[in-house]
């Protein structure tokens, strides 16, 4: 599919992240190659080099040069201040103006990321961009990657515009996520439920604030398995971070009082994450070895046969301690456009896809039993199966196509890059 030439934007869209490629990021690489398959054309700048021995194969067919800046402060410092220098020496106005804001910044948060921000910034600026057609930046992520836009777009004058999603926007200082807002062309964010928190923060760039949901490519994930009536032992599939906010601690709760009332089933969980040990060792005090299993981090396709495989998904999502919440996890999406019934919690922006006993069940985070009950009658009421599972395929074709949605942010660029 291609979009008429007139439409796409002439200049190439530098697009910074965090980290290329990442497993966990598989929608920002499709986004990427939908994006470049419309007419546009992406540079990457990437803070971080590759984490993962593997990819998606989705990020072999991306066209998009890839530039790695500096990941440290100290290491790299010759390096930083070599380019930082001359750029200073080239743009000596926009240098102290991109200066000054560091130090307001700073005064905000005592982060020196903040130093490192702006070396990455001029870096990016004064090596990368000459040799690119970059006419717009744009970041994924409203924390480290929004701030290395904004501060190269101080030193460049190109506009900037960023992607927030869910971490990025509720663990940032409000008035640094709000300063982003303000000075930004245009903000994305993936979810109602997102795109309302930013609001709120600055209602005078509303109309600059849109949501695009992330989407799926459905040509993966049609299924006629039939799973109206699952046999035991049942089987349970979690697709997660190990990390506080997916809740994985109360999912094995709930499954050590399923496994307590005598309810025949097996759980894997597919992910890793920084509370990786702590889980392990919950599900050995819990008796769960026998009836879990985990997979630690896996290739998509691994996990597109894990959902054909499962009779439900389940997730435990809450607000972590420091603000930290999923948006609308693509697993979610995945197991539903599969006809895998979702059990999950009532949490951000899952209502918003998962609508109690229509489309899937949800309960209240951080209640076990709720969950343990809730997880029982999606395996075995049959009757509700035969009327969740359909119509959450329709929910999904109707509002997560991703070759649609990608039309929605096309149109965005457009509109503020010019064609």
């Amino acid at each position: 599919m291609s979009l008429n030439p007139s439409i796409a934007p002439k200049t190439t869209i530098g697009m910074i992240l965090k980290g290329y490629p990442r497993i966990s990021e598989t929608f920002i690489a499709n986004e990427i190659l939908l994006l470049e398959r419309l007419g546009f054309d992406v540079h990457i700048f990437s803070m971080r080099q590759p984490r993962e021995a593997f990819a998606h194969a989705t990020v072999r067919e991306i066209k998009a040069k890839v530039d790695y800046l500096p990941e440290n402060l100290l290491a790299p410092l010759p390096i930083f201040l070599w380019y930082n220098i001359q750029l200073l020496l080239r743009r000596p106005r926009a240098y102290l103006a991109a200066l000054g804001l560091t130090l307001k910044r700073w005064c905000r948060s005592r982060k020196s990321a903040t130093f490192k921000h702006l070396l990455q910034a001029g870096y990016l600026v004064q090596r990368c961009l000459p040799r690119t057609r970059v006419g717009h930046l744009h970041a994924h992520f409203a924390h480290s990657p929004t701030s290395v836009a904004l501060f190269s777009s101080v030193l460049s004058g190109l506009p900037f515009s960023f992607t927030a999603h869910a971490k990025d926007i509720y663990t940032s200082n409000p008035a640094q996520l709000r300063e982003k807002i303000e000075k930004a062309a245009f903000v994305v964010t993936c979810t109602e439920y997102n795109r309302r928190h930013l609001l709120r923060l600055t209602g005078s760039a509303a109309k600059s604030v849109h949501r695009v949901y992330h989407g799926i490519d459905l040509r993966f994930f049609n299924s006629e398995l039939d799973k109206a009536s699952p046999k035991p032992p049942y089987r349970l599939l979690t697709v997660a971070r190990m990390t506080e906010k997916k809740g994985l601690d109360d999912v094995y709760r709930a499954l050590a009082i399923l496994k307590a009332r005598g309810i025949p089933f097996t759980h894997t969980l597919i992910g890793e994450g920084d509370d990786r040990d702590e889980l392990l060792a919950l599900i050995e005090r819990l008796d769960l070895d026998d009836v879990t299993r985990w997979l630690g981090t896996q290739p998509h396709g691994v996990v597109l046969d894990e959902y054909r495989n499962a009779d439900a998904t389940v997730l435990g999502c809450r607000i972590a301690a420091n603000g930290d919440r999923d948006g609308i996890p693509n697993v979610i999406v995945e197991s539903m456009a599969v006809g895998v019934p979702v059990v999950a919690t009532r949490v951000s922006a899952i209502p918003e896809i998962v609508r109690h006993g229509q489309t899937g069940l949800l309960v209240s985070p951080k209640k076990p039993a709720e969950l343990a009950d809730a997880i029982l009658r999606v395996l075995d009421d049959t009757e509700l199966r035969a009327r969740i599972i359909p119509a959450a395929k329709v929910a999904v074709n109707r509002d997560f196509d991703n070759r649609r949605l990608i039309r929605d942010l096309a149109a965005i660029y457009s509109r503020y890059m010019g064609t």
